[in-house]
């Protein structure tokens, strides 16, 4: 593609139409991509879509890149439940030090007293 020209876009119908055109004919996506002036790639990639998500996945936009910083929202009382679940372990994991710190000091003082 020369540069200064945008991605020629095609719309949800055309896609529909090749696809079914290529399955009805019984075409290869060589002899597809010719018949309608479009890379084998295209036919290839909307082929994939239409037989994976029926013909309304090719009514979705899929340009760009897909975001992968973000994590998913989770629901309000999932996240609840996970503040709740760390603050007790903190807990726990506090008591356990506590309770480690007064088990040595006593073997400490059983062998002094020894």
């Amino acid at each position: 593609m020369p540069k200064g020209q945008p991605n020629k876009r095609y719309t949800p119908e055309f896609k529909i139409k090749v696809v079914e055109t290529m399955h009805r004919e019984k075409l290869s996506y060589r002899e597809t991509a010719r018949q309608f002036d479009i890379p084998n790639s295209r036919v290839t990639a909307w082929e994939r879509i239409y037989l994976e998500e029926g013909a309304e996945g090719l009514y979705v936009e899929r340009r760009g890149r897909k975001s992968t910083g973000r994590s998913p929202k989770i629901k309000k009382e999932v996240e609840e439940d996970l503040i709740a679940e760390v603050q007790r372990l903190r807990a726990e994991n506090a008591y356990l030090k506590k309770l480690n710190a007064l088990v040595a000091e006593r073997v400490r003082q059983e062998k002094k007293h020894k």
